[in-house]
């Protein structure tokens, strides 16, 4: 039996979303003058509350925004490091870091199953020790240059637990043959923690905890 740890990553790990953070920190390693646009990026986030676009949509024209439609992955990626390296030092949750130091010592392969983009949660993840990501994709992944449009799905919602199948696949895990278990702070990730043997509300949101209650997952508070 292979035993999988599947962790969402924004305030279930981190005590903060990085989004928003990371498009700031980029902006101002690369291109300073692009803050004066966000008040632009704040009619994105409004056009999406109201549903005139999707999260997709959203993440796409502000990643434009702050780091521009093409832009060289040498030239961006000291930056992405440095920001890495902030998350692991300001923005890492106590507990989360216990909990995977205890899976990491039953032999559990360890996942992050994030909606941000791999871009910097790779590097994120690699600093914590994990073996695989599961993320949200640029459409040039694997290019020498970096566009603002996502390709496959965004990691999120019943998408996220269609990339964390079809990632099972692709490593050869059969299902029937795994142990998993989830961690996450937000009711989005329901999919994918009724797809797990064992589920835990991480530092829960109140729609999370109510469903928690409703199906017996136990809530875990980590700092």
């Amino acid at each position: 039996m292979i035993h999988i740890s599947i962790y969402d990553m924004d305030r279930t790990i981190t005590r903060r979303g990085t989004y928003a953070a990371f498009l700031t920190h980029m902006a101002l390693a690369t291109a300073p003058w692009r803050l004066l646009l966000l008040p632009f990026v704040g009619l994105v986030m409004l056009a999406y509350v109201l549903k005139g676009i999707d999260r997709r949509q959203a993440k796409e024209w502000n990643q434009w925004l702050m780091m521009g439609h093409r832009v060289s992955r040498d030239a961006i990626q000291a930056h992405v490091e440095r920001y890495a390296d902030r998350v692991i030092a300001r923005n890492i949750r106590p507990g989360a870091l216990a909990q995977i130091a205890a899976d990491r010592a039953e032999g559990a392969v360890l996942v992050i199953a994030s909606a941000s983009y791999r871009l910097y949660v790779e590097p994120i993840a690699r600093r914590l020790g994990f073996d695989h990501v599961i993320a949200t994709d640029h459409m040039t992944q694997g290019s020498n240059y970096l566009r603002a449009r996502i390709a496959g799905e965004n990691c999120y919602d019943s998408a996220k637990l269609r990339m964390i199948e079809a990632w099972m696949i692709r490593e050869g895990f059969v299902r029937d043959g795994c142990f998993v278990r989830a961690y996450s702070d937000h009711v989005s990730d329901a999919p994918m923690l009724d797809y797990a043997d064992e589920a835990y509300a991480a530092n829960p949101h109140a729609p999370l905890r109510k469903l928690a209650a409703e199906r017996g997952w136990p809530v875990v508070e980590w700092g």
